[in-house]
């Protein structure tokens, strides 16, 4: 068995992040046209994301690392992505360490698109956090280079996009949830002005939310 994983949603002050893993015996029953999730149209990710669900032969499986886990100041960034590929693994991959001895009990191979600036070091932690037995190796822009990689990046930008899509038809337009997205950074201020505090799907503990609570709190100093 071969598996590739990728993740979503590392970078934005708003929403989860989300890892995916594609398990497969055969590459070539991959659909036509993966690729990584940046060079598809959301359209093209939303058919091809469908048509890796629909395939029995296609193993699928998704974590999700909610904002609470985010703001939790006893882990990182790096931690939480480990944790993330480890658990999307787990969910696809079978323990070998429990069949018989045989070919179809062979330790799983795979790969990742390396979340730490030493992507041999994310490797290994992906390997020790995965509670059954893998050989994992981790490349940056595996995404790119990896069709079974591209897949795992396109099954966790769906579920990501599914995700930011739901917030926003609870709280209105909300934009990509990244810092340097405009329509973000206006739901952000507004929220903020109207509320107080950040909105509960927002990652406090990233350094936009202090910006804005801090500039919030100045302006209502201002009015005294």
């Amino acid at each position: 068995m071969l598996f590739g994983v990728d993740e979503a949603g590392k970078g934005p002050v708003l929403g989860s992040m989300f890892a995916a893993a594609i398990a497969i015996d055969d590459p070539t029953v991959l659909p036509e046209g993966v690729a990584d999730s940046k060079r598809l149209t959301p359209d093209r990710r939303e058919e091809l994301a469908t048509t890796l669900r629909a395939d029995d032969r296609i193993g699928v499986g998704v974590a999700e690392i909610t904002t609470d886990r985010i703001d939790d100041p006893e882990t990182d960034m790096n931690s939480l992505s480990v944790a993330a590929h480890a658990r999307a693994i787990e969910r696809v991959v079978p323990d070998a360490s429990t069949g018989k001895d045989d070919e179809s009990t062979a330790v799983p191979e795979g790969l990742c698109d390396a979340c730490d600036t030493d992507a041999d070091r994310f490797a290994r932690r992906v390997t020790e956090a995965c509670p059954v037995p893998i050989d994992v190796t981790a490349r940056h822009g595996a995404d790119d280079e990896s069709p079974i990689v591209g897949a795992a990046s396109i099954v966790a930008k769906v579920e990501r996009d599914a995700h930011i899509a739901a917030l926003a038809d609870e709280y209105g337009p909300i934009g990509s949830g990244y810092p340097s997205d405009p329509t973000t950074r206006t739901f952000l201020e507004t929220y903020v002005d109207d509320h107080g505090e950040v909105p509960p799907f927002a990652r406090r503990s990233w350094s936009t939310c202090a910006d804005l609570l801090a500039a919030a709190q100045q302006r209502g100093l201002e009015q005294f």
